[in-house]
């Protein structure tokens, strides 16, 4: 099991229905979080034949290429490296070389051993010196190569802070000084990605613009998708992928969000001065740097809602996906819980059980300094919310980056019950001075029901898991 705290989550005073709802929950979740290791979903797109390299429904013959190079970065780019190396190991005296950023504590060392790729451990969600040192060896790489060499690029959500290169008159202290004006802001990632494009050599399709200038060697980007519609120019702000987004949107969201005039001066005189030069926009479309470039996006949440749902259908649960694009702040989405959750109570009964899947990525305006992240803080806010409400059934709700980081805190998210409600309102826990503070894992840690697994090495949408059951049994 990979749920460190599973002792504190199926605690003694439980009821026997309460208990086996988390049972549920929590087996549900390690099935879904199995069902996303980048392992499983390199394996499944990436074969050797006959000395032939099969990527989905495309075959690329390695007696092609002279030598092959690996970069990239995120939080699941680890795993992505070592299935694909195990893949390459089986062809005869393949040449291949590279790095990949990754984030700090994300690769057990037993993992290690014979890895000819260096793994550069850097910062997320801010950027650091280490990511920039590693992204400057990647672009040397990609300086050495030729047009028979084959350029390997793996990326999965967290790309965007471990793979920073600022443009020129940008230091990496302006752009970490943004990144954590945008986090703070509650943007959404798309809109936070549209000016980490625009500040960045490598993002928004630089990289296959410096391939192509350099070399116009072949690049394949292997994509795993983090991003709600799995819009591949945002999951790690798009380095192989065309950008449709403009220095002009960048200023408008940096407005929107009362940012402008808070950000460096050097990051208001780029922004201001390429916004009148369109030679010196991100490559669009019909760019012909993206003429050799080859991108798959080989997993995304879409797998384990695929064996969540199988699961829970053996559990005899009715199941909805009742939405694939949570998004909007988690404060207000956890208001709207109980909205979410009625229609499906009037079918309730002592024969019918019912399972509600949700995947997204709520935003959170950081307001306080505690300690949470945003499936906490929906979840807090839903409790909150129905504190003074009667409840005539038993349910169960969890909420998780599949990561299994979020926010500030070591938990992955968190569950709520009727046991948790029970707790918040015996023990006369101001949930709103909590929620006031973005202290929503302080709350979860006082009844116990955190999720904590450490980073998992997957990196997809988050996970909304609600289990409705009527009392008359």
């Amino acid at each position: 099991m990979r749920i460190k705290n599973a002792a504190e989550l199926f605690r003694n005073d439980l009821n026997e229905n309460q208990l086996i709802l988390r049972k549920v929950a929590i087996q549900g979740l390690e099935i879904a979080i199995g069902a996303v290791k980048p392992k499983i979903l390199v394996e499944n797109s990436i074969k050797v034949r006959n000395n032939s390299l099969l990527i989905q429904n495309d075959e690329y013959k390695l007696s092609n290429y002279q030598k092959i190079y690996i970069i990239g970065g995120g939080k699941a780019a680890a795993e992505m490296l070592f299935s694909l190396e195990s893949i390459l190991s089986k062809v005869e005296k393949l040449d291949y070389e590279g790095i990949i950023n990754v984030p700090k504590g994300s690769v057990n060392s037993k993992m290690l051993g014979g890895n000819k790729i260096k793994i550069n451990y850097a910062s997320h969600p801010i950027p650091d010196e280490n990511g920039l040192n590693g992204t400057k060896q990647m672009m040397r790489i990609i300086e050495k190569s030729q047009k028979n060499d084959l350029v390997f690029c793996l990326i999965s959500g967290g790309g965007s802070a471990l793979l920073p290169l600022p443009k020129r008159g940008i230091s990496l202290e302006d752009l970490q000084k943004v990144n954590t004006l945008l986090l703070a802001s509650g943007a959404s990632i798309d809109k936070i990605n549209i000016i980490r494009k625009h500040l960045s050599d490598f993002k928004g399709g630089n990289l296959a613009k410096k391939v192509y200038t350099t070399s116009r060697a072949t690049l394949i980007s292997i994509i795993i998708s983090d991003v709600v519609g799995d819009k591949l120019d945002s999951i790690a702000s798009g380095p192989t992928i065309p950008d449709n987004s403009t220095f002009t949107d960048a200023i408008d969201i940096l407005t929107e969000y009362n940012i402008y005039e808070k950000i460096p001066m050097s990051v208001i005189h780029h922004l201001e001065e390429q916004l009148l030069d369109d030679y010196k926009e991100t490559p669009k479309i019909n760019d012909e740097c993206f003429s050799n470039v080859h991108n798959y996006l080989i997993g995304s949440v879409k797998s384990a809602v695929c064996e969540l749902k199988s699961f829970l259908e053996n559990q005899a649960f009715i199941v909805k996906y009742f939405s694939k694009n949570m998004n909007g702040e988690a404060k207000e989405y956890g208001k709207s819980l109980s909205a979410i959750i009625s229609p499906y109570l009037e079918t309730l009964n002592k024969d019918i059980k019912i399972a509600l899947i949700g995947t997204g990525e709520l935003t959170v305006t950081i307001r306080g300094n505690g300690i949470g992240g945003r499936n906490q803080e929906m979840l807090l806010s839903f409790l909150n919310n129905i504190k003074s409400k009667k409840f005539q059934y038993n349910f169960s709700i969890l909420s998780a980056n599949l990561d299994g980081i979020e926010g500030n805190s070591k938990a992955m998210g968190a569950l709520a019950d009727n046991y948790t409600l029970k707790q918040m309102i015996s023990r006369s826990i101001d949930t709103e001075k909590l929620l006031e503070n973005n202290d929503s894992n302080k709350f979860f840690k006082i009844v116990e029901s955190e999720i904590v697994t450490g980073p998992t090495g997957c990196n997809v949408n988050d996970l909304l898991l609600i289990l409705l059951q009527s009392k008359e049994l």
